[in-house]
């Protein structure tokens, strides 16, 4: 039966082996779920997915899959399962409270409740709104949805009236986690994580606790014990492409630039437009008036730092190749000429794309910034700036 479901999560690049898939189905041979379409979607998830980053993958698998299973009509399961009392009885005993179930025995029982919803699923035929009488929605009547009745039994509402949605596969709340998705702050954070190499520097200022205890019990007083500030020791270089085609990335690369000036004490930030040449800026509104020499970046900031661009790269080959390729400024020397220095200077060096790696053959000027950065290039992608800060931590 469940199958074509653990095909649909090979065919999703789940990494779901068939172990889990025998777990899975031991899970259900145990009754861990049993008429209850959200608990399965759970169930299934906890066995089939063991990282965050494939939930989104795998909400779209099982939408796949189950597509339709919660509209089945109540005549089709009435036609395919015989609802056990007893489990009727410890749902209501679970969900209602002792008020309510005095309310159910004095309207003549729960076994009385019971038999008339079987009755009345088989004589129904049609969908029903309104009403006192019929199972349906919005009514008077024991049975259906978003309607009042003190000895209702809940068929077929999508959601409680508390807002909790049954479809939690639709919600896809983990798309972010997708390492093949375009990044958030929050998971850019997650990935420059990698990045950081804790030293204690400054003034001794923080409780050393294991310290403070050692010192104590070896002296028999209360000796207290300070120590540096543990900091993120790793000093970066940040160049960031605007204007023209990275206009269409804006959103993206604000979100890593804020995401790196949270992580990193040691952040120095330029920019610079398609291509490095002999002059960048801090403020773009005076890009012109307050540029800084590129060879003044290069004396002020030593080879212990990383060097990160963020740009698409997409341009005229001619202005990485050529002296004069620039298209909004005469360059005395090629951008790749600078381009070149800066990987020689700072060794630690990468380049981040927004653009999809699937166009990066298609576009020559993204060829040549790879071949100059050794193929130290990655895309905006979860999966890709891992990539990228395990190449800045070799």
């Amino acid at each position: 039966m469940f199958l074509p479901f653990f095909e649909n999560l090979r065919k999703a690049a789940i990494p779901v082996s068939l172990r889990e898939y025998l777990t899975f189905l031991e899970a259900m041979k145990a009754g861990l779920v049993t008429y209850d379409v959200e608990g399965f979607y759970y169930l299934a998830r906890a066995a089939m997915v063991k990282d965050e980053r494939n939930i989104d993958k795998f909400d779209r698998a099982f939408a796949a899959t189950f597509k339709g299973l919660d509209e089945i009509s109540i005549q089709n399961v009435i036609d395919a399962v015989d609802l056990p009392a007893d489990w009727l009885k410890k749902m209501a005993e679970k969900h209602l409270s002792e008020e309510e179930r005095k309310e159910i025995e004095a309207l003549g029982g729960f076994e009385k409740l019971m038999e008339t919803l079987k009755k009345r699923l088989e004589e129904q035929e049609k969908r029903h709104q309104g009403g006192n009488k019929w199972i349906g929605t919005a009514g008077t009547s024991p049975f259906g949805a978003y309607g009042y009745n003190p000895e209702g039994v809940r068929i077929g509402q999508k959601e409680g009236r508390h807002g909790r949605a049954v479809k939690v596969w639709d919600k896809r709340e983990f798309k972010n986690f997708d390492d093949t998705v375009e990044l958030g702050t929050r998971n850019i954070k997650v990935a420059l994580k990698r990045l950081r190499r804790w030293a204690r520097e400054g003034a001794a200022e923080e409780l050393d606790l294991d310290g403070t205890i050692r010192s104590t019990a070896e002296n028999g007083y209360l000796d207290v014990k300070v120590r540096p500030e543990r900091r993120n020791a790793v000093k970066v270089v940040l160049f960031l492409d605007v204007g023209g085609s990275m206009d269409a990335h804006v959103k993206v690369v604000e979100e890593l630039f804020s995401a790196a000036r949270t992580e990193f004490k040691h952040l120095e930030h330029y920019y610079f437009h398609n291509c490095l040449y002999e002059g960048v800026w801090k403020d773009n509104k005076r890009r012109w008036s307050e540029q800084i020499q590129t060879d003044e970046i290069l004396r002020t900031y030593g080879p212990d730092y990383k060097c990160i661009f963020v740009g698409d790269a997409s341009m005229s080959p001619y202005e990485i190749a050529y002296p004069g390729g620039a298209n909004e400024h005469w360059n005395a020397e090629a951008g790749q000429v600078w381009l070149e220095r800066t990987r020689n200077h700072w060794g630690s060096n990468l380049w981040i794309n927004p653009v999809p790696e699937k166009y990066w053959d298609y576009t020559q000027s993204i060829k040549m910034i790879r071949d100059i950065f050794e193929d130290r290039m990655v895309p905006m992608t979860l999966a890709g700036l891992e990539k990228g800060m395990k190449e800045l931590t070799r």
